[in-house]
């Protein structure tokens, strides 16, 4: 079956949010933490008590998004399960920091939630997309 007209727009948009998130990463992890104390002292002390695993789990989703976002561009059925993994890794992330840090305490409810939700919202999206998309036989 043919892909609808807007498919390679919507899969050209997730691959490049998905870069977003990967260039997150790299900088979040690369940040120098003395320089981010200067002017957000907070958030230095949350990344700095951050565990390796929770660095791990990052990634997974980073990369897991990614890797669906390529493969949806390529219509490709493994999408699916990959950003089904980045979801599950977004959910551990943000589990983890709303439970285990004062993370609301520090910055606030909206600006500590904001855009872990729109994150988790955005996950929710693709995985569905992806889906409906193979239910309707453009993913092969």
């Amino acid at each position: 079956m043919s892909a609808p007209r807007s498919f390679i727009l919507i899969a050209i948009l997730f691959l490049l949010w998905n870069c977003m998130g990967l260039a997150s990463f790299i900088m979040q992890y690369l940040m120098d933490l003395n320089e981010l104390a200067k002017t957000d002292p907070g958030g230095a002390k949350i990344f700095a008590a951050m565990p390796e695993w929770l660095w791990l789990d990052y990634g997974v989703a980073v990369l897991a998004g990614l890797g669906g976002a390529l493969f949806l561009l390529l219509r490709k059925r493994a999408a699916v399960p990959l950003f089904l993994l980045s979801l599950i890794a977004v959910v551990v992330q943000f589990g983890y920091v709303f439970v285990a840090t004062d993370i609301i305490a520090i910055k606030g409810v909206v600006v500590a939630t904001a855009f872990p939700i729109l994150i988790f919202v955005i996950a929710i999206i693709q995985w569905r997309y992806a889906i409906v998309q193979r239910a309707k036989g453009v993913l092969r």
